[in-house]
């Protein structure tokens, strides 16, 4: 279902602007001049309201956290989530991008990301749209050209068939699987998640979530 447009959203957006990577020029330096502290940065692709993204900066004030969002109006809510949350957070540790994940090649710096993550990502279910599947082969490309040579992928997502799918992708591309579940919440690791808002969604219906962590090889 389509987001209903936001009343003022430019003018909500500009009021959050000090949160918001507008341009990647801003980036031609890397991001020394996006974060007052020089420490690992984490990008979330497709940050939706901003629960994940403002969870991950308060929990860890050592990492610096980009939330990406394609829709400007979804965006809105993450960045004034985020700009309500402030005192909440130790460090001023979090930025957004307005941009489509393909373009993310030509918005960041070659090697700046230490973390990337992809939760509850548009499964694109029909076989003609595989190519729009953000674990498609096509966007592993930008991913390891993103990621410091020990960066790490992780994916989580309800969806079976798409699971399945990046799986089969993760393998043909040649990356290293460092972790595989298809039920999160039941791992040790669980107590280090912070749920996205379709995750909580998702598991109070009873539904298991798969995730995976890939490195990519040289």
């Amino acid at each position: 279902m389509r987001m209903r447009k936001k009343k003022n959203g430019a003018a909500r957006i500009a009021a959050c602007s000090e949160l918001l990577i507008a341009s990647p020029e801003l980036l031609k330096d890397g991001f020394g001049g996006i974060f007052p502290k020089d420490q690992p940065v984490h990008l979330e692709i497709g940050c939706g309201k901003g629960n994940f993204a403002c969870g991950m900066a308060q929990k860890y004030p050592d990492v610096n956290f980009v939330a990406l969002e394609r829709v400007a109006d979804v965006c809105c809510i993450a960045l004034e989530k985020a700009k309500r949350s402030a005192d909440e957070r130790e460090g001023d540790n979090i930025r957004f991008m307005i941009t489509d994940a393909a373009m993310l090649a030509d918005n960041l710096p070659e090697h700046s990301i230490d973390c990337i993550y992809l939760n509850f990502s548009d499964p694109w279910p029909k076989a003609g749209h595989a190519k729009r599947r953000l674990t498609h082969r096509r966007f592993l490309e930008i991913y390891k050209k993103l990621l410091k040579p020990d960066g790490i992928l992780k994916f989580k997502t309800d969806n079976v068939g798409l699971f399945d799918f990046s799986l089969e992708e993760f393998e043909q591309f040649g990356t290293e699987l460092l972790f595989v579940t298809r039920d999160l919440h039941s791992e040790e690791c669980a107590a280090d998640n912070v749920m996205t808002e379709y995750e909580k969604n998702f598991s109070e219906k009873g539904f298991t979530i798969n995730s995976a962590w890939i490195k990519f090889k040289a």
